[in-house]
């Protein structure tokens, strides 16, 4: 598989679920909202994309697998459908979304397109070097360097997602990137690796970097750069999966069980799908089994509800395009919420969220067909993504300290502070379009937060540590 291991592994899951008759699929189905009577889910209507018409579909459990929202950054590293949907669903639905200020980014996408270079071009060996060829890692607290071609944990190439994108911002600001029509850049330097072990090891990785910005990266070093990566917060759930929302489960990217805290380490969302994909498929089942009858009539007006809502949206009168809302919003979230925040950037996008709200509002739909529509289509999901948004910026204004990956630079928020919010954030959506944010306790089991140590200052730890165990062995 080499550097197509997720490739495989969806086509894999793809191919051995056709196997199976008892699985229906609905391809090219748009999920338009879920239904809810008497705080138990009861099914959802979701749009034929085909045929442009309306499905209702009954469940007694449904599962929110729509992954994170990376789309409401410009630069990013998501395919194009993360967009939020199913945050949004759930949210407007009175389900809270947690922990929404907890944003990674990943350090090594391409400009322009964000388009990912993955973590095994630095675990086989790769580099990053500033506009003078200088390993600039060394100077962030993941020194000292590591030889060429001997990549070590912890060390230099080997640093956290986070404070290697930090590192970029820093030597942005002091003019040691590269300016390049897609924004700056620094490099990511494979040529030492050799052709042998680049077209053996790296060969999706080599055929990214031609087609998107024109390297090969056998003979030139790639342009990368911080991109929005993955949405650590998502729609809160109990240890089960389970929403506030009885029958409505979420797992993945757009869920919010508690794993990953304020910043995930790489892989471990892959080892989370396995573990909660499980779960949740078990306890929806006996979720299902168990959930008697709905209320029919209630059920079948707010169906048409649903139908109603997306006439109006389809009939919407205004000058609005929603392209350019979307891209707005998208340079807005890299401003405000980006690697390092401020609280005058942090404001400034959350008064131009709002505007962007109102602005929604007089979105004009140029596309009159039925058939795969993806005028109305993009419209839907950048509702729902101004909504998400929204609850990204409130949350990140109102955590006044540094935590994962949420960090401010302003005076007296550069810390972690576990006296005053070592909570989770809980951003609600109130009828009238407000965000209100609660906060809930955090469970701490084996392991209390601690200070995280990188390169030699990890070293000097491992050893103290190694010591101590030794002086109690011998004690």
């Amino acid at each position: 598989a080499a550097d197509k291991t997720g490739f495989h592994m969806l086509h894999t899951l793809f191919q051995t679920s056709l196997q199976f008759p008892q699985i229906q699929r609905f391809d090219e189905h748009f999920v338009l909202d879920i239904l809810v009577d008497d705080g138990h889910v009861r099914g959802l209507v979701a749009m034929n994309m085909m045929e442009g018409t309306l499905v209702q579909i009954r469940a007694n459990a449904v599962v929110m697998a729509t992954g994170g929202a990376g789309r409401v950054y410009r630069y990013n590293t998501n395919g194009g459908i993360v967009t939020g949907d199913g945050m949004g669903m759930a949210l407007s639905h009175g389900v809270p979304l947690r922990d929404m200020e907890f944003v990674q980014y990943h350090p090594t996408g391409l400009p322009g397109s964000g388009i990912l270079m993955t973590e095994g071009c630095r675990g086989e060996g790769g580099i990053l070097v500033n506009k003078n060829g200088y390993r600039y890692l060394q100077d962030y607290g993941m020194g000292p360097e590591t030889p060429l071609g001997e990549p070590k944990n912890k060390y230099m190439e080997l640093g956290p997602r986070d404070k290697v994108s930090q590192a970029f911002w820093h030597e942005w600001r002091k003019g040691n990137t590269i300016s390049t029509p897609r924004g700056d850049v620094v490099y990511l330097d494979l040529r030492h690796l050799g052709e042998k072990k680049l077209h053996e090891r790296l060969p999706f990785i080599c055929e990214l970097a031609k087609a998107y910005v024109g390297v090969d990266p056998v003979k030139e070093p790639i342009p990368v750069r911080p991109t929005a990566h993955y949405t650590m917060g998502g729609i809160e759930t109990d240890q089960n999966c389970e929403t506030r929302i009885k029958g409505l489960f979420a797992v993945g990217e757009c869920s919010s069980v508690g794993l990953h805290g304020a910043n995930r380490l790489g892989s471990n969302s892959l080892a989370e799908l396995v573990v909660f994909g499980r779960l949740a498929g078990e306890q929806a089942t006996e979720r299902a089994a168990t959930a008697g009858n709905g209320n029919e009539a209630a059920i079948e007006a707010q169906a048409a509800g649903v139908e109603q809502r997306l006439k109006d949206l389809v009939n919407q009168d205004g000058g609005e395009n929603w392209a350019k809302i979307r891209d707005e919003m998208g340079l807005a979230m890299e401003e405000g919420c980006g690697i390092y925040r401020t609280p005058e950037l942090m404001q400034k996008t959350i008064d131009k969220l709002a505007e962007l709200q109102e602005r929604f509002k007089r979105v004009r739909i140029t596309d009159t067909s039925s058939v795969f529509n993806t005028d109305l289509l993009y419209t839907i999901e950048l509702g729902h993504g101004l909504n998400v948004a929204e609850c990204m910026a409130h949350s990140a204004m109102a955590r006044k300290e540094s935590r994962g990956a949420h960090q401010r630079l302003d005076e007296g928020c550069t810390e972690r502070d576990d006296v005053n919010f070592l909570k989770h954030t809980l951003a609600f959506r109130d009828a009238d379009g407000t965000t209100r944010l609660e906060y809930s306790d955090v469970k701490i089991t084996t392991l209390p937060p601690a200070k995280r140590v990188y390169g030699g200052e990890a070293d000097a730890a491992d050893k103290a540590e190694a010591a101590n165990k030794k002086e109690k062995a011998n004690g």
